[in-house]
C-alpha cells in the first residue's frame, strides 16, 4: 500500500515519523533531476581497479547501480589502460539499465583530462563526477538539492578520518569550501575533512580545465575554494577509497551493499 511505502521510509533518525516521510518524499520530487555521470576508471596496473570484486560484484558496478537507483542513467565511462576490460563488462549498459558512453584516454591525462575527454558527450548543464575505484553510500538526491540550493560552479562530497594525508584535505566554513589542500603533509593537516571523490559540477567548470598535457580536478579545486565558489556537502554513510592493498582488504571485510546493509 501506499502508507506502507511511506512508512518503510521512517528511519527514526533521519526520518523520524509519517509527516517527515510524506514531507521527504515531496523534496524529493520537487529536486531538480540529474541525469548523467561522468566515473573516471583510468589508472595503471593489472587491471583496472573499478573491476575488482566487492561483496560479489566489480567496485564500478555497485558505483553505476547507485547512479541508476537514482535515476542517474546517462553514464560516460572515461577509461585509459586496460579499458577494454570495462567495456568488455558493461557494454552499452543496456544490461545494467543505463546506457553508457566510452571515451578512452591514449595517455595518462590526469583526472582534469579524464574528464575533458568526456565534454563532448557532457549535454547537461549540471552532471555528477565520480571516481571509479571508490564505494560510497550516499542520497544522492539530497546532495544535487545541496548543490542546486548553493548555486556553485562544484560541490564535493566530504567525510571525516582520522588521517588526512592521503586524501584531499578541505577546510569547510558553514557549506562553503575555503581550502582543498591535496594530499597534506602528515602533521600539518589541521582537519580530518576529506574529499571523497565524487563530485557535482557545473558545465562551465570545462574552461578551468588546461586543454594540453596532463591535468588534475585536485589543482582546480583549491582556485574555485578561493573563488568562494565550492561547495562541501558533509555525509554520514559509509565510504571506501578503494586504492591501495589495505583499503581493498577493507572494503572485502566491511562493505555491503546499501540496500543489504
Amino acid at each position: 500500500s501506499l502508507l506502507g511505502k511511506i512508512d518503510a521510509l521512517i528511519d527514526g533518525t533521519k526520518i523520524r515519523n509519517r509527516s517527515h516521510a510524506i514531507e521527504y518524499l515531496i523534496t524529493q520530487s520537487l529536486t531538480p533531476k540529474v541525469k548523467q555521470a561522468v566515473i573516471l576508471a583510468g589508472g595503471k596496473g593489472l587491471m583496472p581497479k573499478g573491476l575488482l570484486p566487492v561483496a560479489g560484484k566489480p567496485i564500478l558496478e555497485h558505483i553505476v547501480e547507485m547512479l541508476r537507483e537514482s535515476g542517474v542513467r546517462d553514464i560516460i565511462f572515461s577509461i585509459g589502460h586496460l579499458g577494454e576490460k570495462i567495456q568488455e563488462h558493461f557494454g552499452d549498459g543496456k544490461k545494467f539499465g543505463v546506457k553508457i558512453t566510452y571515451v578512452s584516454e591514449e595517455k595518462e591525462a590526469g583526472t582534469g583530462g579524464a574528464l575533458l575527454l568526456a565534454k563532448q558527450h557532457v549535454t547537461s548543464d549540471t552532471f555528477l563526477v565520480i571516481h571509479g575505484d571508490i564505494l560510497i553510500d550516499i542520497n544522492l538526491s539530497d546532495f544535487i538539492a545541496f548543490h542546486k540550493e548553493q548555486e556553485n560552479m562544484a560541490t564535493l562530497a566530504v567525510t571525516t578520518v582520522i588521517d588526512p594525508s592521503s586524501f584531499g584535505e578541505v577546510i569547510l566554513h558553514g557549506s562553503k569550501i575555503t581550502q582543498f589542500i591535496e594530499k597534506p603533509q602528515k602533521g600539518k593537516q589541521t582537519s580530518q575533512l576529506v574529499s571523497c571523490g565524487l563530485y557535482i559540477l557545473e558545465k562551465e567548470i570545462f574552461s578551468f580545465i588546461p586543454h594540453n598535457g596532463v591535468s588534475h580536478l585536485e589543482e582546480i579545486f583549491p582556485k574555485l575554494a578561493r573563488e568562494k565558489n565550492l561547495s562541501g556537502f558533509l555525509f554520514e554513510g559509509k565510504w571506501v577509497d578503494v586504492g591501495t592493498p589495505s583499503s581493498y582488504e577493507h572494503a572485502i571485510t566491511t562493505w555491503k551493499s546499501p540496500s543489504t546493509a
